[in-house]
């Protein structure tokens, strides 16, 4: 079953006479519980192929599909509601709330959700474990490492159970032993959630992580390769 398509999909920016083509004419299919990479220069196209894929953007032209669902042409709200439930997100700063304790920065989007109290706890507690965080439950951000506040982010991302987790340069910020360990982490909890896991990144060092590799280069996917 596919988690994600794409159908020519184009994404051109204005500002003011200039126009900037992002993405040109991309098809790609991702199917349920992948662990994928989107690779490429700086400027190819990495980061506007994850908001549309993320629901933060919509193509000019084209279509894109999340679980059979064309969300090509929804209004804000209607994406706001798709991305609450069905997407998580990995963010190259973390993006974690510095006032809110780890577990209470994992608890958050299920709060929002209106997940019952014994519900949350359970969850976050689950998910802290999960990334080997349970002792750090109680730590602010500016109390932990690079490495473990992105590890609550990816705790944080899994929270309502999303069909898909989008990560943007997820060990970009981090040294090289962090970052293995990113990436590591994310797998494990691909293969155990079966949940799908796309990554834009220009580190080689994550690219074996990957089950696949697409390659963009001037907004066009130039290579498309599984491998073990």
């Amino acid at each position: 079953m596919s988690v994600i398509e794409l159908q020519d999909v184009t994404r051109i920016y204005k500002i003011g006479e200039v126009e900037t083509a992002a993405l040109r004419g991309v098809d790609l299919t991702i199917e349920e519980g992948e662990f994928m990479a989107i690779v490429g220069p700086s400027g190819s196209g990495k980061t506007t192929m994850l908001q549309l894929m993320g629901c933060l953007d919509r193509p000019t032209s084209g279509r894109v599909h999340i679980n059979g669902q064309d969300v090509s042409r929804l209004n804000a709200n209607k994406r706001a509601d798709l991305r609450k439930g069905a997407i998580g997100f990995v963010f190259q700063f973390f993006a974690l709330i510095p006032g809110l304790t780890a577990y209470e920065n994992v608890e958050l989007p299920l709060l929002l959700s209106g997940a019952k109290k014994a519900e949350r706890r359970e969850r976050a507690n689950e998910l802290l474990e999960a990334v080997d965080l349970t002792d750090r439950a109680g730590h602010r951000p500016d109390q932990m490492s690079g490495g473990e506040q992105q590890r609550v982010a990816i705790a944080r991302a899994l929270a309502t159970h999303p069909v898909l987790v989008l990560a943007d340069e997820p060990t970009a910020n981090l040294d090289t032993d962090n970052g293995r360990q990113i990436m590591e982490i994310m797998l494990r909890l691909n293969e155990e959630t079966g949940t799908t896991f796309i990554f834009a990144t220009h580190d080689p060092r994550v690219f074996p992580f990957a089950r696949r590799l697409v390659t963009l280069r001037d907004g066009k996917v130039t290579d498309n390769s599984k491998h073990a």
